[in-house]
């Protein structure tokens, strides 16, 4: 499917700034859309020499542009966008954007562009045995229309002209002939503008003194939830949510865009707190058709349960973060004990196993401090690896000439791959610069990662003396060989093998899946 952009490029000689106007329109529609109980499609006229542009063919003499044509009586119109309405039925439920249309199929879209007025037919035109009314609004920019609004609506349910369909289609109104003035809408107005309040979420309309006129149902509990208890029509709408905010800053802020909106200036989504803690969001849009001062419109929603799930969810995160940042914290005291009682030992056998058991639980207090640092409970392995490699360098580098090197990436995995993972690895690397190498021999110890979708494959490979001749995996008594086989079957729901290499030295290789875990 084509943008916008693309559609315009290619149906059009539009300047840059004509072709923002009409993405403003587009990403502004969907209030226009609500409050009609329509569908919209913007329809531009062809313009001839575009398309020749556009396929990078040269015209053999100047185009005629766009407006010319349509003076001329021979223009074509393409559709390059489409709403439709959350608040009623659709006129269109296939897509219309990307077709064409000549002016005998739609007349008001010509006598639109010349008059520069809104034109509506007489007669309802059938779609599929639907019958819709249809409204040619012309889009102005600049003192000139560029493109056409077609507000087409759905007529086969009948619709009782409730006080709600008419507050809503007059706020409609006024916002169509602010497009055909080109005063509707304004770029300073989009800040925010798909998070901003919706039609149905809360509806209050003004007077050009700020009065209340009307309110829907939603806007209304909106006003009650922030400790108003009274109805609101009849209620000056600045001077009341001015005193029902707890912060005086946010009270003078949302005060004032609700007077900028009386005074014709647009403005942009606030969001303020009320005395009894509802959280409410506003946005303010002036009504001036024609130029004449209609009052405005007030959009409210109250989303104090959205930020009340937020700040749970936030202090569920910072709880958890602070967990693993203790968790870090008395593992590396753990370790500091052991360290100390390593060095008052005689034994060396014990000394080995201290020394040991200050380096596997170092790894697991490194992977909880990468935790206590991530906001979704993931680890970057090959930063958590940076670090881990130096610490094993350190005492594998005490005995022998072994080189540690890395190669490829890990990526991210989530926490309960990460510590079982970093404990493999740590007891690989060490078991294979303990045992691969005569003291004092030099060598080199890989550590290679592949990733897929599905898998993430590591590989610890030196080149060293190799495997005894009658050396088995399962028959391994060894403490470290039987702690990576347990955290690879039972932890990681992986496999490991140990083999040969050509011409000398192992190769351990673990595959362990990165589906999400039970």
């Amino acid at each position: 499917m084509s943008t916008l952009a693309d559609l315009l490029a290619e149906h059009t000689s539009l300047s840059g700034d004509a072709a923002d106007h009409l993405q403003t329109v587009v990403a502004e529609w969907q209030l226009l859309a609500d409050l009609s109980f329509a569908d919209f499609l913007l329809w531009v006229p062809i313009d001839t020499g575009a398309n020749d542009d556009y396929t990078g063919q040269a015209a053999a003499s100047a185009p005629s542009t766009a407006i010319d044509d349509v003076e001329a009586g021979s223009v074509e119109f393409a559709c390059v966008a489409q709403a439709r309405p959350t608040t009623g039925a659709t006129a269109h439920p296939e897509d219309v954007v990307g077709t064409t249309l000549a002016i005998a199929d739609y007349p008001q879209l010509v006598r639109a562009i010349r008059e520069v007025r809104i034109f509506r037919e007489e007669d309802p035109y059938w779609n599929r045995d639907v019958p819709i009314r249809r409204e040619a609004i012309p889009v102005s920019f600049d003192d000139e229309v560029i493109a056409v609004l077609s507000r087409e609506t759905n007529l086969t349910l009948p619709r009782v002209p409730s006080s709600l369909e008419i507050a809503y289609l007059a706020g409609a109104s006024d916002l169509c002939q602010m497009i055909v003035d080109g005063t509707f809408p304004n770029t300073e107005s989009l800040t925010d503008v798909h998070t901003s309040p919706r039609v149905g979420d809360g509806f209050i309309r003004l007077d050009p003194s700020g009065t209340v006129v009307f309110a829907s149902p939603n806007g209304l509990s909106a006003y009650h939830r922030m400790g108003f208890e009274s109805e609101l029509i009849g209620t000056r709408l600045a001077p009341l949510t001015r005193s029902l905010i707890a912060d005086p800053f946010d009270a003078t802020e949302v005060s004032h865009r609700i007077l900028d909106a009386l005074e014709g200036r647009p403005g942009s989504r606030t969001e303020a707190e009320s005395r009894p803690g509802a959280v409410v969001l506003f946005r303010a849009l002036p009504l001036r058709p024609a130029g004449v001062p209609a009052g405005a419109l007030v959009l409210v929603r109250d989303v104090t349960e959205v930020k009340r799930r937020d700040r749970a969810l936030l202090s569920k995160d910072a709880t958890i973060r602070e967990i693993h940042h203790r968790v870090k914290n008395n593992l590396q005291t753990v370790a500091a004990l052991l360290r100390l009682q390593s060095r008052r030992t005689h034994s060396e056998d014990a000394r080995h196993a201290l020394e040991d058991s200050v380096r596997r639980v170092s790894s697991i207090a490194l992977v909880h401090e990468r935790l206590s640092m991530s906001v979704d409970e993931r680890v970057d392995l090959d930063q958590l690896l940076d670090k881990v490699l130096p610490m094993l360098s350190e005492v594998t580098t005490a005995e022998s000439s072994v080189k540690l090197t890395r190669e490829g990436s890990f990526g991210s995995v989530v926490a309960d791959i990460a510590t079982p993972l970093v404990m493999v690895l740590a007891e690989l690397v060490q078991n294979a610069a303990e045992h691969a190498f005569d003291p004092r021999q030099p060598g080199t110890v890989t550590i290679g990662a592949s990733r897929s979708a599905r898998w993430l494959d590591v590989t610890i490979s030196d080149d060293g003396r190799g495997l005894p001749a009658d050396f088995s995996l399962e028959r391994a008594d060894g403490l470290g060989l039987q702690i990576v086989r347990t955290l690879a079957e039972s932890e990681l729901r992986g496999s490991l093998s140990v083999r040969g290499r050509e011409p000398r030295g192992t190769v351990a290789a673990l595959r362990i899946p990165l589906a999400r875990r039970p």
